[in-house]
């Protein structure tokens, strides 16, 4: 008896390790390509947490942009033809005012600017109820691009931040 105890115990164990507390089911992802060549320069993971909210985590990875920062915008389509043009404004169901994210004005696209490492690597974590993967509902984000823009978001100006070239995007799919 004493070993079917213990094997159980293992076995529990072992399940609660395996799983990444808060990180819930990835249920979309976004490959990021520069708008010049095409080349891979990061990704977003999409997950659906417990709580109903969506978590993004980003990662960049552009040497070419080493030791700088750059923004990131949700635009309103998910074509990144014409060097990420083909993705026209910041996507913004709710028609806010352009802001950094979690101030009084910002809108559901304003993710913000991310510092790049001396290998042009850097992170961005957002969890947030603003966005949905529900088809038909306007905060679903599936099927919107992603920019990563060449210059910083000033957070003021209307309605882009003033965020310089659109040097990568992706397409938010569903998993």
């Amino acid at each position: 008896m004493k070993n079917y105890l213990a094997i159980a115990v293992l076995i529990v164990s072992a399940a609660m390790t395996s799983c990444s507390p808060g990180k819930g089911k990835q249920v979309a992802h976004a490959p990021l390509a520069t708008t010049a060549d095409g080349k891979e320069i990061g990704s977003a993971q999409f997950f659906l947490l417990d709580d109903g909210k969506i978590k993004m985590d980003l990662e960049i990875n552009f040497p070419a942009r080493a030791d700088s920062t750059v923004a990131v915008h949700f635009h309103e389509h998910g074509d990144c033809g014409n060097m990420g043009e083909n993705t026209h404004g910041h996507w913004n169901p709710t028609k806010e005012a352009h802001g950094k994210w979690g101030s009084a004005a910002y809108h559901s696209g304003d993710i913000g600017n991310i510092t790049l490492d001396s290998k042009g690597h850097g992170t961005v974590s957002v969890t947030t109820d603003r966005w949905s993967i529900t088809e038909n509902e306007v905060n679903n984000i599936i099927g919107r691009g992603i920019i990563v823009h060449g210059g910083t978001d000033d957070y003021t100006t209307q309605p882009t931040g003033n965020s310089g070239p659109r040097v990568g995007c992706g397409v938010i799919v569903k998993d």
